[in-house]
């Protein structure tokens, strides 16, 4: 359910550029694989099982007013004349009911704890900078977000379409620095673009229809609203928005393949206490210099990779039938 939310959340603002009102059905596979790393990756790894290592393939299929998307596992189906969501467990052989007007009443009431956390949570986090501040009187850092986008000139197929490779990268960097000095983050997105594929397309239009059921055509108002105030707030993101149509030629099409990595960037001085960190980790006397004769500490790495998510479409159709729509025979209604 969070996967859907984060792709809906994604979608919307192209979809209402992009997309007029289609008709036509649509049936995909993709496959799709995020990987962690350290620590955290290996535990993953180590009880996530098999989709934690090959990936999830999943199948949707839209025809009309209703979608279905199924995994291995588990899967879902939204009929919007019904207005009911149908979560379906394939293990157990059941599925559980779940009206709009019940959804929208857990979400309001998600949307209620999330923002009284969040205003706890930000008075603690003002509090210890206020306090860090006082401490260190240490200027606050402003930060910048660059975006850059490239034509590599690889080109391959993909679902049976000829795709062109494009790479895309967003840095946040410290002001006036470059990253290696201030450190931050990176994110890379390796993407393959397909011409315009239509039948992709109606996947979009359709969460955007179930959005607009859910919560009325004044939400998309209310949604355009709230970006306002949020590129206001954040001035970096209208920067990275400003180039995304300057770079807006390379990204036509429709991705049908992407790796997209996550990195985390040291400062200069975190680098430097690392090392020294690392150097006096061996202890003092006779026993600590030959630990550190026998085990010569690494250098410190200045990046460091958080995760790795990957998704590719394998199969895309205009041909969707009853069967890829329905609830599997036998099933059973867990009230």
């Amino acid at each position: 359910m969070t996967r859907s939310w984060i792709k809906l959340g994604i979608a919307l603002p192209v979809a209402a550029l992009l997309c007029s009102p289609l008709s036509a059905d649509v049936q995909t596979r993709e496959k799709t694989l995020v990987k962690f790393e350290g620590m955290f990756g290996r535990v993953v790894g180590l009880f996530g099982g098999k989709a934690a290592k090959e990936g999830i393939i999943s199948t949707s299929a839209v025809k009309g007013d209703r979608k279905s998307t199924m995994s291995d596992n588990s899967g879902q189906i939204i009929d919007l004349t019904e207005e009911k969501i149908y979560d379906v467990d394939l293990k157990k052989k059941e599925y559980k009911v779940t009206t709009f007007e019940e959804m929208r009443q857990r979400i309001k009431d998600a949307r209620e704890q999330a923002e009284k956390d969040a205003r706890e949570q930000a008075g603690k986090e003002q509090e210890q900078q206020q306090e860090q501040q006082k401490e260190k009187q240490e200027p606050v850092r402003e930060w910048e977000l660059d975006f850059d986008a490239k034509e590599t000139g690889q080109k391959k197929q993909i679902a049976g379409y000829d795709a062109r490779q494009v790479i895309m990268t967003v840095t946040l960097r410290e002001k006036g620095k470059p990253i290696d000095e201030s450190g931050g983050v990176i994110m890379t997105s390796d993407t393959w673009f397909g011409p315009n594929i239509p039948a992709l397309k109606e996947l979009i239009a359709f969460d955007m229809r179930y959005y607009k059921k859910l919560y009325g055509e004044e939400s998309m108002v209310l949604a355009a609203e709230q970006m306002a105030m949020v590129m206001a707030m954040y001035p970096m993101l209208k920067q990275a928005s400003d180039r995304l149509k300057q770079e807006g030629t390379k990204l036509d099409g429709t991705s049908l393949a992407s790796i997209i990595t996550f990195e985390a960037v040291k400062s200069k001085a975190q680098l430097a206490q690392q090392q020294s960190n690392q150097e006096n980790s061996g202890g003092g006397g006779i026993g600590g210099m030959l630990a550190r004769r026998i085990k010569k500490p690494e250098d410190p790495k200045a990046r460091a990779t958080i995760f790795t998510a990957h998704h590719e479409f394998q199969e895309v159709g205009t041909s969707v039938d009853a069967a890829s729509l329905a609830i599997p025979a036998g099933f059973k209604e867990n009230r």
